[in-house]
């Protein structure tokens, strides 16, 4: 065997079904490798969306995502995507083909350092320069990409290591050794216990750590409490969708009840979340008269934004289960009616809709949540679409709804659909996607029709890039620099060229019908709504301000 063989045959041993990339010079032995091998390929149209479909397939399934490129530009227009992995804790890998050893250095066709390039967006990276370490790296890397706090881990391999004959590395390389997983210590579970027992107005906030299997222990814990509970972005999905404590999404542009539960509390349970700065705002003055109970697998998390009283240092299903148990030792306090209090904080979402003539983005958004089966799997890409959905969706779990949280790249949302439906074929996948951010992957749609995807894609198209938009005109003196869209293209038209079906609305009396005639196609297909050019997302906290300073309309 040679070193892609060995290195395909590793991708197989890790239960690897999928792998996204674009070929190359350097990793053609690869990709020869993989010919008619039971790993499949997936030919996207650039490497970036392969990243993001990699990254898709990981979020909405809990399996390692794995993508490849070709040295230079290849491994380079991973970055993004990799990196948004890195944010959002995704466990992903990309092989990587490399210059051959005898070039590196010397400025060849097609060289760039992505080790060095990528050091400070994945987890670790590995350059591989001995034929026979080739499977032992990739079991490395995979089990760090799980283990932990998941995030992307990189193996980059010279073109003249993969061809190489392997003379050690042909058997499958002996598994690493598992990572200590860390358990919050009882003495730190009782002091949250004891904190929780003596606050009158608790709220958890949960994060992006109880995708990692702790969704039914957060379910089973605010439910034996009735604890009101409040979710951040990467959380959507944990709460159960009939719990009537959950305040939904909390943050810059999160629901009023959320925002103003948290600054009220007296004691905010922090679980598998980073205090983000969308989520705090300004830190001194974040949620100023609570205790703060923290649980995270990071340690570094601890005290870097928002200090904490208790510090819960362990995975968050095994912590959540601790303090149920502990809780239950004697008489379990209930929160209910403060719950209550917390809900009636809140009220409608402020509509920002011009006339009953015009197509509302949030009134499309309505209806289409409002349709869509319950089992589906939403991603969506990033700008005031991404907020709209938000604030709408019902996700069943935090795998049915797929955001770039922590980068918010454009870009995201239809790759990362591509993605979710190989990892889920028998689920409705939907990407909800702005005009703007689909223009940036909108090839995509010849991986679509290639495979026969039946991913399907709803386009808010507001001729701007709209978030920008948004905030030139309240914070910039509606000086509107660089994000009229006005000369988009006909969208649905260049769907059919790509042999998509293509629906199309821009009267609001026909959206039902449309959206509806859309979700029963049977293939893939595109949604174009044609919506109101300046339509804000309502409410919206200011950036590095507070829920005190939160706006409702324009002023």
């Amino acid at each position: 065997m040679n070193g892609a063989q060995v290195a395909v045959a590793a991708l197989e041993r890790e239960g690897v079904d999928f792998i996204f990339g674009y070929p190359g010079g350097t990793i053609m032995p690869l990709y020869d490798a993989l010919f008619n091998h039971a790993v499949r390929h997936v030919l996207c149209r650039h490497e970036a969306a392969a990243a993001f479909a990699a990254g898709g397939y990981a979020r909405s399934s809990g399996r390692v995502g794995v993508c490849c490129a070709t040295s230079g530009p290849g491994a380079t227009n991973l970055v993004t995507a990799l990196l948004d992995a890195y944010m959002d804790s995704v466990p992903v890998v990309a092989v990587t083909g490399q210059v051959r050893t005898d070039l590196m250095g010397t400025d060849g066709f097609q060289e760039a350092d992505v080790c060095a390039i990528t050091q400070a967006i994945t987890k670790r990276n590995f350059l591989v320069d001995d034929p026979n370490q080739i499977a032992a790296t990739l079991a490395e890397a995979f089990a760090l990409a799980r283990s932990g706090r998941p995030g992307p881990v990189l193996v980059d391999i010279p073109t003249d290591v993969l061809k190489a004959q392997v003379t050690e590395g042909a058997a499958p390389a002996p598994p690493p050794l598992p990572a200590a997983v860390p358990r919050a210590p009882d003495e730190a579970v009782r002091a949250a216990v004891a904190q929780i027992r003596a606050a009158q107005r608790p709220v958890a906030i949960v994060g992006g750590g109880v995708r990692a299997g702790g969704v039914e222990a957060f379910r089973t814990f605010v439910a034996l409490l009735g604890l009101p509970h409040a979710s951040t972005l990467m959380a959507l999905g944990a709460a159960d969708p009939d719990d009537p404590h959950a305040l939904g999404m909390l943050g810059m542009h999160g629901l009023k009840a959320a925002n103003k539960a948290v600054q009220r509390a007296d004691l905010v349970i922090a679980l598998g979340m980073r205090f983000d700065d969308r989520v705090t705002g300004k830190p001194d003055r974040f949620a100023r008269g609570a205790a703060v109970i923290h649980a995270d697998i990071d340690a570094t998390e601890f005290n870097k934004i928002i200090p904490a009283d208790v510090i819960l240092h362990g995975d968050l299903r095994d912590t959540l289960e601790a303090l149920v148990a502990e809780l239950v030792r004697s008489q379990v306090p209930r929160f209910d009616a403060w719950a209550r209090e917390a809900q009636e904080l809140g009220g409608p979402l402020p509509s920002d809709r011009v006339a009953e003539h015009v197509l509302s983005a949030t009134d499309v958004l309505d209806r289409f949540f409002a349709a869509v089966p319950p089992e589906a799997i939403v991603t969506v890409d990033v700008g005031q679409h991404q907020m709209w959905a938000a604030q709408r969706a019902h996700p069943a779990h935090p795998r049915h709804f797929l955001s770039s949280s922590g980068l918010g790249a454009m870009g995201f949302g239809f790759p990362a659909a591509i993605g979710a439906q190989f990892a889920n074929p028998g689920v409705p996948v939907y990407a909800v996607v702005g005009d703007g951010g689909f223009q940036m992957c909108l090839p995509e749609l010849a991986t679509l029709r290639r495979y026969g995807v039946p991913a399907k894609v709803l386009l808010i198209d507001n001729q701007n890039l709209g978030m920008v938009r948004q905030w030139q005109e309240l914070f910039f003196s509606a000086r509107y620099s660089a994000t009229n869209l006005a000369d988009n293209p006909d969208f649905a038209a260049i769907a059919r060229a790509y042999g998509i079906e293509a629906f199309a609305v821009a009267d609001p009396r026909a959206a039902d019908a449309t959206i509806a005639a859309f979700i029963a196609h049977a293939g893939p297909a595109l949604l174009h709504a044609a919506c109101h050019p300046t339509e804000n997302v309502w409410p919206m906290i200011p950036a590095g301000m507070t829920v005190d300073d939160l706006m409702e309309a324009r002023a």
